[in-house]
């Protein structure tokens, strides 16, 4: 299901950097790419995103590839985003219900699940009887297209019920509905046992049981009439599709799901939830390659972004490796088919759209970032227990993108931005860095050659960045946002940094050196736990005293949840703890004010007390990379650091404990079930393992 992308404002050609600090410059300085990658899926059509519909309010129920928005009202309007979606396209927008010639008052609307969603409203029939209402109104909505309506009767006599619903849709795209280019309601056919509507981009229909005693196309309108006894029930189900179409076959929904079903229990009361409400977001986001339907991958969310987003779905698939590698492989495997090929500058590319990067630099390029994260997601997802034969055969993929990454640096030190005159993003060296080290790993332990380049030019980086990007000052210094090319500093301080501190699983339970000496590494934590970065409610996107900050911006000041997750595991395992911890907390605050439901975004406001965090209207919510952060929050707690090659497995848990006695059960190491617990001391236990795997220290 194609969902538009957010637009991305647009630049000159060359990029002119703020006022920033002066640096020599070095003569290392690669020289850009004059091109980038096409995007994955078109951009969001002439409307600008703060005229997107907001969304923060909707109730959306998500069945890849079906989708339903709705109100809390219940009633299927027409308005803003509201209706029924079948791979991108509204096949119902309107779904009113009246009873006895009158609307039920809604009283109450509840996400039963990722995928459904149940309304209840209430009428009063019968007459003398005072305020109480006799008659419920319960409706249950699915992602599939079907929606069943019942009516509980609590009169003290008969009753007789006309029930009326009228439909309708404009059978148009989400992108034009989002861009505010929907046409009207087209007209309606009597079809079998309900109604028909089409256009020349297709057709779709309702079909209800029972049958209607009247159907009226000219109105749009299905009629019934119940005769409902003292405490009696009726229902009609309503079964929607596009024509042609078969009921909605969701991935996540199969026994063949690649994820885990795992479990969470302790004494936080919020970490069950968590662990439960983003398994459901992440089996409803799946999505199958249509061409090779065994291999899967997440879409990087609802309602906005519906379809394959190439960096995203790296990113959300390797914070789901406890859950198991086979959602890592299908996404590799999909990506793997969309390499550029050929001998030119972008030869081993995946292509990948741009995207907003806040007010101080241009868009960005995340392909740049998807050609890195692939061999490091297929170099972890071997540690977590990735079969060999299917790590050689994506190998090649892997190698492509490394000998894109040696072929753009060329003899410089970094990887410019492939923006002509575009800047060096601090985290692009650290993506790159990671890749060279945890690729050249991975080409060593398959015998493959190129290790040796890689690492050596992954230390020339380091040394290279610990003199260009740290910027001195009173506070004890910061990294530098990026460089530009000219040698000037960025020096806004964001969540981008978090990068640095992810620097990727090696074996034997290691993490790989980072860019950033000790020294550095501990001025970040802390600024990491400062008021002007940690806003109660998670890591802010940009700190609160910096030039053009906004809670609400994308990359200028609302917390995005992903970020926040990389950060404490990044914290956590430098040994920051304290800092690390204050992070976690904040965001299962907030997780349980969405109903443990995480949208990809919310503002950075400050928490007080008896506050809860500001919804962003725009944010993505069930979101892929929201949800998988999920479970790198709470498995960062037991400190899981898998080498399946070697059958061993070490722990290292936040020895402070910060939501006390936490068990995970369910995981998946070595190919087979993985549960750990860890005391109120900080102390963890293997209780369910792999036979032959051998625990380490």
């Amino acid at each position: 299901m194609a969902g538009p992308q957010r637009p991305v404002p647009s630049t000159a050609q060359h990029w002119t950097p703020p006022p920033t600090v002066p640096r020599p410059h070095r003569t290392t300085s690669p020289t850009p790419q004059n091109h980038l990658p096409p995007p994955s899926s078109p951009p969001l059509p002439a409307r600008g995103p703060a005229d997107l519909p907001p969304a923060h309010t909707a109730l959306i129920c998500v069945a890849l590839p079906g989708l339903a928005i709705s109100s809390d009202q219940g009633q299927l309007t027409g308005h803003g985003l509201e209706g029924f979606y079948r791979a991108g396209r509204r096949v119902l927008s309107r779904c009113q219900v009246r009873v006895a010639g009158r609307e039920p008052v809604a009283v109450q609307a509840r996400t039963t699940a990722a995928d459904h969603v149940r309304f209840v409203g209430t009428l009063r029939v019968s007459p003398g009887t005072g305020p109480d209402p006799d008659v419920v109104v319960e409706r249950t909505r699915h992602a599939d297209g079907t929606e069943r309506i019942t009516l509980h009767s609590a009169a003290s006599r008969p009753l007789r019920l006309p029930v009326e619903v009228a439909l309708g849709t404009d059978l148009a795209d989400l992108g034009a509905i989002a861009s505010g280019r929907a046409g009207p309601e087209l007209p309606a056919s009597v079809h079998d046992s309900g109604l028909r509507w089409s256009c020349a981009d297709g057709s779709a229909s309702v079909t209800a049981d029972p049958p209607p005693a009247d159907a009226l196309a000219s109105a749009g309108l299905l009629r019934w009439e119940f005769h409902l006894p003292p405490g009696g029930t009726a229902s009609v189900e309503l079964r929607v599709r596009p024509d042609g179409a078969g009921p909605v076959r969701s991935v996540g929904r199969a026994a063949t799901s690649p994820l885990a079903s795992a479990r969470a229990t302790g004494d936080h009361s919020g970490v069950k939830a968590l662990l439960h409400t983003g398994g459901e977001d992440l089996q409803a986001l799946l999505l199958r390659d249509p061409a090779h339907p065994t291999d899967t991958y997440l879409a990087a969310g609802a309602p906005w972004r519906c379809g394959l987003a190439p960096a995203e779905a790296l990113a959300a698939a390797r914070m789901t490796l406890p859950l198991g590698t086979r959602l890592a492989a299908g996404t590799l495997r999909t990506l793997a088919r969309t390499q550029l090929p050929g001998t030119g500058s972008q030869s081993g590319m995946i292509p990948g759209p741009r995207r907003d990067a806040g007010a101080h630099l241009p868009p960005g390029c995340t392909g740049t970032e998807a050609t890195l994260l692939f061999p490091a997601l297929l170099a972890e997802a071997r540690r977590w227990g990735l079969p060999h034969h299917e790590t050689e055969e994506l190998l090649p993929a892997a190698e492509r993108c490394l000998a894109w990454l040696r072929t753009t640096v060329g003899d410089g030190a970094y990887l410019c931005d492939p923006q002509p005159g575009g800047p060096v993003r601090c985290e692009t060296q650290a993506h790159a860095h990671r890749a060279a080290l945890l690729g050249a790993e991975l080409l060593d332990a398959c015998g493959r050659p190129g290790g040796t380049e890689l690492r050596q030019w992954a230390r020339e980086l380091q040394t290279a960045f610990r003199a260009d990007f740290w910027i001195e000052d009173r506070g004890g210094g910061r990294p530098a946002t990026a460089r530009a090319p000219d040698g000037r500093l960025v020096p806004q301080l964001g969540a981008t940094a978090v990068h640095l501190l992810d620097t990727g699983l090696l074996g034997g339970g290691e993490l790989a050196p980072g860019l950033l000496d000790r020294v550095h590494t501990e001025q970040l934590a802390r600024l990491f736990g400062s008021p002007a970065m940690d806003s109660g409610w998670g890591l802010r996107g940009l700190g609160a005293k910096e030039a053009g900050y906004n809670p609400f911006g994308h990359r200028a000041g609302a917390v995005r949840v992903h970020e926040t997750a990389v950060a404490v595991a990044g914290l956590a395992a430098a040994g920051y703890e304290k800092e690390a911890g204050s992070l976690l907390q904040g965001v299962l605050a907030a997780a349980e004010t969405f109903g443990h439901r995480l949208p990809e975004m919310y503002a950075g406001e400050q928490r007080t007390d008896g506050g809860a965090p500001l919804p962003h209207p725009a944010a993505c919510r069930p979101s892929a990379t929201a949800a998988a952060a999920g479970v790198l929050l709470l498995t960062t707690l037991a400190g899981i650091r898998p080498d399946a090659p070697a059958g061993t497995v070490t722990l290292r848990p936040m020895r402070s404990a910060p939501l006390g006695e936490i068990s995970l059960t369910g995981l998946r190491v070595a190919g087979s079930p993985f549960s750990v617990r860890v005391s109120r001391l900080g102390l963890a236990m293997v209780e369910e393992a792999a036979d032959g795997l051998q625990l380490r220290a």
